[in-house]
Formats: C-alpha cells, structure tokens, sequence
C-alpha cells in the first residue's frame, strides 16, 4: 500500500487512475482548485487539498512523507481557441506548476520515492516517417517547446534523489472525450474522413493503457525518465478513420483538410495533423503488456460493449 498525492484526479486520465488506486487500498491525496467537485467526483480519497500551483507554501508540507506524486493537472488545450494569453496559461499550467512542485518536494524533510509527470508525444513536433523512441531530439513548435520546458522541472526532482518519470501521452481513446468525441458526430452523420492529408501517423493509446502504464510507472522502480505512452499497433490517419468508419458502420469518405480545420479550430489544428510515429520499446522492455495493440479492437471495446 502506497501513500500517493494526485493533481489533475478529476480529468479523463485521473479519474481512472484514482479508482484503480483506490480499488487496491492506496491511500490516496488529492490535490485539487475544487474541494467540493473532487470529493463528489472521487469521494474515496484519503484527504482532498486546496492546490493553488501559485501559493507552495499553502501545501507543500502535504508532500511529506508521502510515496509518489503523480502530477497530471495542466488547462485542457482544446478547450478553447487559442491566443497568447491562453498558450500562456496551458504553458505556465503545466512548466509553472511542476517546478513549484518539485521546488516543495526538495523542502521536506521525508521526500517521495517517485515523481510522475506528465508529458506529450508533442514534445516531438511533426516528424513524418521518423520513427520517434525517447532518445529522439524534441521539435521546435510551441507545443514541443512546452514539452521540452515541461520535462526539464520534472526532471529537476532527480537531484533530491527522487525517481522521476515523464510520461508522453499520445492521443488518448476514450468515448466522450478528446479525439474520438470530435470525430464521433461526423462520422455518425456519413460524413466523417480522415483529418488532414491522411499520410500522418497517429499515435492513438486506449484510454486503459495510458491509465495502465502510470500504474506500472508508480509499481516499477527499475522505469526511469522518459516514457512514451502509445499503442504498439501505431497507424496512419487514413487507417485510423477506415477503422472508426469500420466500428460505426459508417464510410470513411470525405477527408477534411488542414485548412478548413484553421479556420474552425485556429493553430491547435496544426497540431491535428501532425505525423509522430511513436516506439513503445522502452515501455514493453520494463514489462508493460498492452491490453489493446489493435485499432479495431480498442475502438470496438469503446464503441460496441
């Protein structure tokens, strides 16, 4: 049994996460802006604390003693249309808010054993057909650059004698969010297709193997660093929507091109269309077994229980 403080327990990933650690009788801490909503949300946890990432001092001694922070808080990027102010808080969100937390850990005096963060496949920019493992340099584009920033205050934490682990987050599958919720509705109307050229490799991870492979990153000491977190059976986008037209029975016929994704959607589309194919060596060598590696399967799993 473990003693683990979480921040961002309400989101897609966390959610899961918290129920499958509660499940195992982990004592749980929330660290969360909304008391009332997490309690309501995860009422199992063993304590729930106010977390302004701005104000340490207001909860840093809640770090004490503690096994693992898994750090998964940062403002969602597609909620709404980018500008500078808001890249600037999905920026500072993420970077501000993990180096005050690492800043907090070196205060204690009973330091965690282990750090998560997480991270993203971003963190790479658009690379075409490279294949992509976690020695491969990062990309220039804003999202990779916050990556980049995002992982340099994670891995700070070493320096204290904590195990720090970046997890880089692919495109996360889960019914009623993310992806799959933008691309449901057309498909579901005959008019879904492939974003984009089609070309681009898409990194896709079932939203029980990203959940998955932080249990195994809080469970495995010998997992250090950066991890890539997507499926083994990486396809390219044309593949990706003739499998979802597949599950929905529904065609895949119209491709909706970056363009027209610009003027609905502004920059985040250039992030839609990137091509990031993705190596999962690192995580399968420490033991990792997906429970969907088949595109079909996952999407049926979601789609047709």
């Amino acid at each position: 049994m473990k003693k683990i403080v979480i921040t961002g327990a309400t989101g897609s990933i966390g959610r899961i996460l918290m129920q499958k650690l509660i499940a195992r009788k982990d004592e749980v801490i929330i660290f969360t802006r909304n008391i009332e909503k997490a309690k309501s949300e995860i009422p199992d946890a063993v304590r729930y604390v106010k977390w302004d990432y701005q104000k340490p001092d207001e909860w840093k001694d809640q770090l004490n003693r503690v096994d693992v922070v898994v750090h998964l808080a940062g403002v969602n990027l597609s909620s709404k249309r980018w500008n500078e102010e808001f890249k600037k808080l999905a920026y500072d969100s993420r970077v501000l808010s993990t180096r005050n937390l690492v800043q907090a850990i070196s205060f204690v005096e009973k330091k965690p054993k282990t750090f998560i963060c997480a991270s993203a496949v971003g963190y790479f920019g658009n690379r075409y057909d490279e294949i992509l493992n976690e020695e491969s340099l990062p990309g220039n584009d804003y999202m990779a650059n916050l990556c980049k920033d995002w992982e340099a205050e994670a891995a700070k934490v070493k320096q204290f004698g904590v195990r720090r682990i970046s997890v880089r987050t692919g495109l996360v599958l889960s019914k009623d969010e993310g992806v799959l919720k933008q691309l449901y509705l057309p498909f579901k109307l005959f008019v879904g297709g492939p974003l984009g050229n089609g070309r681009q490799w898409f990194p896709w991870i079932h939203i029980d193997d990203i959940v998955g492979i932080y249990l195994h990153a809080i469970d495995n000491a010998d997992l250090t660093g950066a991890v890539n977190a997507a499926s083994p059976g990486i396809v390219r986008m044309n593949e990706f929507a003739k499998t979802f037209g597949k599950v929905l029975h529904r065609p895949s016929l119209f491709k909706i091109p970056k363009f027209a994704m610009k003027i609905v959607a502004g920059e985040v589309a250039d992030y839609a269309v990137m091509s990031q194919r993705i190596s999962v060596n690192k995580v399968l060598n420490a033991g990792y077994k997906f429970k969907f590696e088949s595109l079909e399967e996952a999407l049926s799993n979601l789609f047709n229980k």
